[in-house]
């Protein structure tokens, strides 16, 4: 084995313990070159295997305990990556074993792995929709018998006095369904907190976050969400949909569940990261396209958020699947409905038909609508910037899953007190016509015979509901002030809310804030001279408010439009929807990033973006690789393989394995990568040179006994090896993979960059003019050069 060293004069390594604890920040060539002098760069682990992924009994309430209770780390967290992520092998090992197979592969076999991803597609569709499907009815059940119950309650103290009973019968309601959804998130999978788009953003773009595809998530997820919803908080169940999908397409696709240890012997060609990593896109996909009915956007959403490696016949299939799953939620609601056969509910939200001759624009108003969008770009910015530091105050002081519970019911008791106060107090009073049955539960108040309160219609309804009210309403239908202090309450709600241990969506809400702030923005213009005509409908501002607004938190474009466009059911209003997120995204960007994107970063992600940071050539692969690389002889004594998998300071995950020559001392020549994943197969099925002559091992070693053990590979430590076995040889060329990519150690850092996204790769040998190995640069290595305020900054490397 060698211990490869940098022969480069700023390569002497201090003392091992400061591991990647003082990496400076840096802002200039100079000062980099300089400090490089002082600390040699930071060494750290390459790949650190996470130990959530092997051993689910012990380390689930470790993990969750070690990551929620580290206030120390919290100060730094801007400027700290977590060595616990690891990335996902989009890669493929071309093994001998893997050449061997594809060779004996007939053009016939090809074929049917091609319909059995159309199958798993189909599969994935059909699943998520009827999740989807089982949400919106329960929710739909839950909601309607809890605001029936208040109303009667409100009606009967209406007339004899004593509504504090109602008040106080509303935030029981609430807080117990929030109690429930926060308990099994908090106590049995806090990664099913939030809508985890941030999660499926990260597996999407290479990054391995333990537990996030788990059956167990699923479940989770889906009981929260319905809890979170039906308990009156400022949240939507949109957003959780994405993440349903990719876990239903993660399990679908492997054939088999790992969590219930049940092999359905199926689709076992696809038990690899590469694939699994396309269906998950897909889900992704189809998880959109059941909450929005928005089957295109939903692969563009899957585009533009992170899937690295993208081609054609993967978009056809992505498309496939969105379309099967919205199609089959469009079928089992009307079923549930009572109206088989009349697919008109092609999502979970239904925003309603936005009719062209009613809801027309003219060209002047195009530059209003820029204005609005720079409006939800400024709003969307604060909430992001609120949020930011209500999450870092949760992270420091709300760490126990008893405090986040609390936290939630809290949040539940004041969203019902608020809206109670907020009904009690207004008395904009409507008339109860014919043209207001979207009112499911208008409540009388003190309002009189025959009119109903406004103000209740946005409260005391499902936020899906109020949105449609809110873009379909008549003219009169909202008084300017009930709009105006909507805003502001249900804006604060719904920042409070995002981040609490409960699962939900910041879709519904954002749609919300902006539809109501456009609604008031629509009926304020029909107060200028002579607009009375001219502004007529506020509904079309209602519209481009809530594009505003969700554009200026969440900052997507292209797949937002589409899915705007999709739900709204009309393509004229696919050009104003387009300059208002644009505008969002530019003056939001201005301010701060979005939503997703400073969850992400406090979760200290490494993530790597489409391109490199802007004035990073001067960097090359010799200054942001890893050294000393930990390497392995092509014939290596098992002792020293055990030895080297079983260091807890060097917990690398790929080892070069070099051609070592006798003769000299100089590092070996690269011929191949092995992986720690294979190498805990090899010892388990105890692959040795001297077993293989004496002729007691039963059978070759298959492609299926890797298959077999991913994605959960045994920790080194259950695998007993004898003092005998470790004298032992084992051959690694068979296994490694012969052809890694590799690089000179004088490329760019940009250079290097583009070849590791696109290729999702896991691991990059840096090689000098001869062929040996001088460094590996990882996902990490990468991740920690970002543009922060001062230029090029490097991101500290913690333990987290």
């Amino acid at each position: 084995m060698a211990n490869i060293t940098k022969k480069v004069s700023w390569s002497s390594r201090g003392d091992d313990s400061a591991r990647g604890e003082a990496t400076p920040l840096l802002n200039g060539a100079e000062e980099v070159r300089y400090t490089r002098q002082q600390s040699g760069g930071s060494i750290f682990h390459i790949g650190r295997l996470s130990t959530v992924e092997l051993d689910e009994e012990i380390t689930s309430e470790e993990d969750s305990l070690r990551r929620r209770s580290l206030p120390k780390e919290i100060p730094h967290n801007e400027k700290l990556l977590s060595l616990k992520f690891e990335s996902l092998d989009y890669d493929n090992i071309e093994n001998q074993l893997f050449l061997e197979e594809e060779r004996r592969m007939s053009h016939m076999g090809f074929r049917c792995l091609e319909i059995s991803r159309w199958v798993i597609c189909g599969l994935i569709g059909v699943l998520t929709g009827l999740i989807a499907c089982f949400i919106d009815i329960v929710v739909e059940e839950l909601a309607g018998m809890k605001y029936r119950i208040i109303k009667e309650n409100i009606e009967k103290y209406t007339e004899v006095g004593g509504l504090s009973i109602s008040l106080l019968l509303w935030a029981v309601l609430n807080s117990a369904l929030v109690m429930v959804g926060g308990i099994i998130v908090a106590f049995f999978e806090p990664i099913a907190a939030g809508s985890g788009i941030p999660q499926i953003k990260c597996y999407l773009n290479g990054v391995k976050i333990p537990r996030v595809v788990r059956l167990k998530t699923l479940v989770v997820k889906v009981c929260g969400v319905i809890c979170s919803v039906a308990g009156g908080l400022a949240v939507g169940k949109e957003g959780p949909m994405i993440h349903s999908g990719a876990v239903v397409a993660a399990g679908v696709s492997q054939g088999r569940s790992t969590s219930l240890k049940k092999d359905f012997k199926i689709f076992e060609y696809f038990r690899r990261d590469t694939e699994k990593r396309d269906f998950v896109s897909a889900g992704a996909a189809a998880g959109v396209s059941a909450a929005f009915g928005a089957p295109v956007g939903g692969v563009l959403f899957s585009l533009e958020e992170g899937a690295s490696f993208w081609n054609q016949m993967l978009t056809w299939r992505i498309f496939f699947a969105s379309m099967i799953s919205t199609f089959t939620l469009n079928f089992f609601l009307s079923i549930y409905n009572g109206q088989t056969g009349n697919l008109s509910y092609p999502g979970l939200i239904n925003f309603g038909r936005f009719e062209s001759d009613t809801l027309s624009y003219n060209l002047y108003e195009i530059p209003l609508f820029i204005v609005m969008g720079a409006i939800g770009g400024f709003l969307g910015a604060l909430f992001n910037i609120l949020n930011y530091w209500l999450t870092i105050f949760r992270i420091r002081y709300v760490h126990r899953p008893c405090l986040q519970v609390m936290e939630a019911m809290l949040v539940a008791a004041v969203t019902a007190t608020v809206s109670f106060t907020m009904i009690y107090f207004s008395d904009d009073c409507q008339p109860l016509g014919q043209d207001q049955t979207q009112e499911d539960y208008p409540l009388q108040l003190f309002c009189a015979d025959g009119e109903y309160n406004s103000m209740a219609s946005a409260f005391f309804n499902t936020p899906e509901r109020s949105v449609r009210s809110l873009f379909h309403n008549p003219p009169g239908s909202y008084n300017p002030v009930t709009l105006g202090v909507f805003t502001l309450t249900y804006f604060f709600l719904a920042c409070w809310t995002y981040g609490l241990a409960v699962s939900a969506g910041v879709f519904i809400p954002s749609l919300l804030i902006g539809a109501a702030w456009g609604r008031l923005f629509g009926i304020l213009l029909a107060y200028l001279p002579s607009g009375t005509q001219i502004w007529a409908d506020p509904g079309k501002y209602a519209l481009v408010g809530a594009a505003a607004q969700l554009g200026g938190i969440v900052r997507m474009t292209l797949s937002l439009t589409v899915i705007l466009v999709e739900a709204t059911g009309n393509v004229t209003y696919g050009l104003p929807i387009m300059l208002v997120l644009m505008t969002s995204k530019i003056v939001g960007d201005y301010f701060a990033e979005g939503l997703y994107d400073i969850h992400i970063k406090l979760q200290s992600v490494p993530f790597l973006h489409w391109e490199a940071p802007a004035t990073s050539h001067w960097l090359t692969a010799r200054e942001v690789m890893s050294s000393p690389v930990t390497c392995l002889s092509r014939v290596e004594k098992v002792g020293t393989i055990v030895d080297t998998l079983s260091n807890t300071s060097t917990n690398h995950n790929g080892f070069p394995v070099v051609i070592q020559d006798a003769a000299s001392d100089e590092p070996g020549k690269v011929c191949g990568l092995i992986l720690r994943s294979q190498l805990i197969v090899l010892l388990k099925h105890k692959v040795f040179v001297e077993r293989a002559r004496s002729r007691l091992s039963q059978r070759k070693l298959q492609l299926k006994d890797f298959r077999d053990a991913y994605p959960r590979f045994p920790p080194i430590q259950s695998i007993h090896v004898s003092q005998d076995e470790r004298q032992c040889m084992m051959d690694l060329s068979e296994f490694m993979n012969p052809t890694p990519y590799t690089v000179p150690q004088e490329t760019s850092l940009p250079r290097v960059f583009k070849l590791f996204r696109a290729l999702g790769l896991r691991h990059l040998l840096v090689v000098d003019s001869e062929n040996r190995v001088v460094g590996l640069v990882t996902r990490k290595d990468l991740a920690r050069y970002h543009l922060g305020k001062h230029g090029l900054e490097e991101l500290q490397l913690a333990q987290t």
